[in-house]
């Protein structure tokens, strides 16, 4: 069985279908019941949204693989449309609040600051906002969320494609209790995490190993170390597979020069 965050029209639900096309699917209220299903061992896999193209890292799936027993074990890239819906038709002039995941309202900013006197407040997930509207019936509030979450909750859409750029992806990965070492022909991504000294110069030395055998490091995001306060680790993702000999090497010597490195999986990077 499969567990994603929210409900049925959720863009993790697509995503879910994409990684495992035909399996068994439970949705849970968060993100943080996703993981902890997986962790308990109450479900195979989890899929959460990682990255947007628009909105950059999803913070709280990288806190959630930091703070747990989890690896990465797939991903899926999964283009992603965000549409106004409202229970009744009006003018997108009339709408007072509008509900949506963090990370939706993130990208929407210009239909936002066209908003200006709509009240912005975030749910779980955009299924769970258009679900709310649609039960809440109150004449001037509106979701965003995806067209098939207008279908299922029989909302109207005011307005189409409303994130800031026409072309939006999100990555998704999938999660798992253990970590993969199989390799194909395919191209791997390494998802890693590493907590450096706070002297001049730390970060630098922990990523010139990685310069030196010509690994590239596809992102790199900072954040903080939870109820460690002021303190910050880096979330990497390089290309290569971590039994590859430079990936193998760089990832070694790079522990060296941290206080920490932990690997959070390895997967196909398509």
């Amino acid at each position: 069985m499969i567990a994603y965050p929210g409900r049925e029209g959720a863009h993790s639900a697509v995503a879910c279908a994409a990684l495992f096309p035909g399996e068994e699917t439970l949705p849970l209220p968060s993100f943080r019941a996703v993981a902890d299903a997986v962790a308990a061992r109450e479900v195979e896999y989890g899929v959460l949204p990682i990255e947007s193209s628009l909105a950059g890292p999803v913070n709280e799936t990288h806190d959630l693989l930091w703070d747990s027993p989890l690896s990465i074990v797939g991903q899926a890239v999964l283009p992603i449309r965000h549409f106004l819906l409202a229970a009744t038709e009006l003018a997108a002039a009339a709408v007072r609040v509008v509900y949506s995941h963090p990370v939706a309202l993130d990208q929407c900013r210009e239909l936002l600051a066209r908003l200006p006197s709509a009240t912005v407040i975030a749910m779980p997930t955009t299924a769970d906002a258009a679900k709310h509207v649609a039960e809440s019936g109150v004449e001037g509030e509106a979701a965003i969320a995806s067209e098939k979450a207008a279908e299922l909750y029989g909302l109207s859409v005011l307005e189409a494609d409303v994130g800031d750029h026409p072309e939006a992806y999100t990555r998704f990965i999938s999660i798992a209790t253990w970590t993969r070492v199989d390799r194909s022909a395919l191209p791997f991504r390494t998802a890693f995490s590493f907590v450096t000294d706070h002297r001049p110069g730390a970060l630098h030395r922990a990523l010139e190993p990685f310069a030196r055998h010509e690994i590239d490091l596809l992102q790199l995001v900072s954040r903080p170390i939870p109820r460690s306060a002021w303190r910050y680790r880096f979330d990497a993702v390089l290309a290569g597979h971590p039994l590859d000999d430079e990936v193998h090497a760089a990832l070694a010597e790079a522990r060296g020069m941290t206080r920490r490195l932990v690997v959070f999986g390895s997967y196909p990077a398509v």
